[in-house]
């Protein structure tokens, strides 16, 4: 594929992806408002996720799984630290510091991966890239907004975590190496992700409640399970698979800044079908974080550095769930 055609669909996927993910906290709000824990919502929506790509991840791998036996750790790893970790570190966080400041933490992610190919490679990030972090973290800080006040060092910690997790995520998934197609990866993650979060519910790690019965939704009535396929399928299995395919594309730095983009899809999507409305700070902030964007995506690429992974031949399709702030849980 051409390189500026395939530049193009990978911004495509990890903008699709960035919608997708952003859309969960408005998805999932009815289900937490009407009693559903965090902890249930994130199990039941990484479950549907599961069940939807398990198919469609055995034909990637034409029912071999032996590709999966072959990169077992990079899989376990995937699986455990960028899906289940991410979203239990994220809601134990949340229960000791506010949500805002949860989020601008957990997406320091680009940030940190900025710098650990700083220290890594030895080699200082040009200006455009530096520039691009600084413009890109502080619209995320006013989409956000963090919360002032005293806060509890653990949860801060916790939300440290978190980002570690996020980094993992776009880290593992640049990896073409190891055979498994991304639409395999995702769905390996996912099945072995609704397997952590569920022994993690029953040791009581995380607590787990849910109310199945009819919710108002956008509006509405209905069925609890319907917000839960909703998010499960578009918010999760698709935007993973998604995700994993723009990394690839991209590469970790432009398409974990691209990750940004969620944090304004979810408020854009907050407005339009819950009616949480845009402030002009907020309107701002976005503008600042596809600024930031655009600035890393200009970064020159030098006759050393490595050229994005090659094709592979399935289109594969960054967690936890979300209420109230712009996206209170949808992270990668």
């Amino acid at each position: 594929m051409h390189g500026s055609r395939r530049i193009g669909i990978g911004i495509l996927l990890g903008l699709a992806s960035g919608l997708a993910f952003g859309a969960g906290g408005a998805i999932v709000k009815p289900l937490l408002e009407s009693g559903w824990s965090p902890g249930a919502a994130v199990f039941f929506r990484i479950t549907v996720a599961a069940a939807l790509l398990a198919v469609p991840g055995l034909f990637a791998l034409r029912f071999d799984l032996r590709p999966l036996w072959r990169a077992k750790w990079t899989v376990l790893i995937y699986s455990v630290i960028a899906i289940a970790g991410v979203q239990l570190a994220f809601y134990t966080a949340i229960a000791r510091i506010p949500v805002s400041t949860a989020l601008l933490i957990e997406y320091l992610a680009p940030v940190a991966l900025v710098a650990f190919a700083w220290v890594t490679s030895r080699r200082v990030p040009q200006f455009v890239v530096l520039a691009g972090s600084v413009v890109a973290i502080a619209g995320l800080v006013l989409v956000i907004g963090p919360a002032g006040g005293a806060l509890d060092p653990f949860g801060v910690v916790i939300a440290g975590i978190a980002m570690i997790g996020v980094a993992v995520y776009y880290l593992l998934g640049e990896r073409s190496d190891t055979g498994v197609p991304p639409i395999a990866l995702a769905a390996a993650g996912c099945v072995i992700g609704c397997l952590v979060l569920g022994a993690a519910a029953l040791t009581g790690l995380v607590p787990f409640e849910a109310e199945f019965t009819d919710i108002e939704f956008f509006g509405g009535v209905a069925p609890w399970w319907l917000p839960v396929l909703m998010v499960g399928a578009i918010s999760t299995a698709f935007a993973y698979a998604a995700g994993i395919q723009a990394i690839r594309m991209l590469g970790t730095r432009l398409s974990s800044f691209l990750g940004l983009s969620e944090v304004v899809f979810a408020a854009i999507v907050s407005w339009v079908l819950i009616g949480e409305a845009i402030g002009p700070v907020q309107a701002i902030g976005g503008l600042l974080i596809l600024a930031g964007i655009v600035l890393v995506r200009l970064e020159r690429r030098t006759p050393d550095q490595p050229t994005p992974a090659p094709d592979l031949d399935l289109v594969r399709v960054p967690g936890a769930v979300a209420a109230g702030s712009p996206r209170q849980g949808d992270v990668p």
